[in-house]
């Protein structure tokens, strides 16, 4: 493994365990057995790799829970559709402990980025990438449905990934499970079809 290998598992890490805001350019070459000087040649700057690393970890994050989610996909093929969001967003809570130190990281780069345009530019393409991979996995909207459409509903489950992750990392005990965001659905769902 390289000196830029290193600097982003070390990076990583510091995320993990000290966050953006407190970890130093020190922490990142203790952790990776590296030097100060290294983060300037492979990155620029400590910022620049921080931002790398969250990236970095957002995307492992985003492979796992596609692996997660795929693995019952033909079990859900034969769910009715309102089974099936449960039984994905189950799936999807359940990944939450896990990757625990991911998400707490992705909720603090998000206060990053407004001080990172850089920051916030890669993120915005994220979430903006991210919006139909949603709408094909959660709804089985195909590649050839209505753009607005797949980008409104991969809008709508980014909603929901977001607003979960918040109540889960606040509070797991209290945080809805799958079957509550199905039973909230189902009555959303009838309030507004009888008006």
């Amino acid at each position: 493994m390289g000196h830029r290998e290193k600097l982003l598992a070390g990076a990583k890490r510091c995320l993990y365990e000290r966050g953006y805001g407190r970890t130093t350019a020190r922490d990142i070459v203790e952790v990776s057995g590296t030097n100060l000087a290294s983060i300037g040649y492979h990155f620029g700057s400590k910022e620049a790799l921080l931002n790398a690393a969250m990236m970095e970890s957002i995307e492992d994050w985003g492979a796992e829970l596609e692996r997660v989610l795929r693995a019952d996909a033909d079990a859900d093929a034969v769910a009715n559709p309102m089974e099936r969001f449960e039984s994905m967003w189950a799936r999807v809570i359940e990944s939450f402990a896990a990757h625990r130190p991911a998400l707490a990281a992705s909720f603090e780069a998000f206060t990053q980025a407004e001080h990172s345009p850089e920051l916030r530019q890669q993120l915005a393409d994220a979430h903006e990438e991210v919006r139909p991979w949603f709408a094909t996995l959660f709804q089985k909207m195909e590649s050839t449905a209505d753009e607005g459409s797949v980008r409104a509903v991969g809008s709508f489950h980014l909603a929901l990934l977001n607003g979960l992750m918040v109540q889960w990392l606040l509070d797991p005990e209290r945080a809805p499970s799958g079957r509550e965001m199905a039973d909230a659905l189902r009555t959303i769902l009838t309030s507004v079809q009888s008006t």
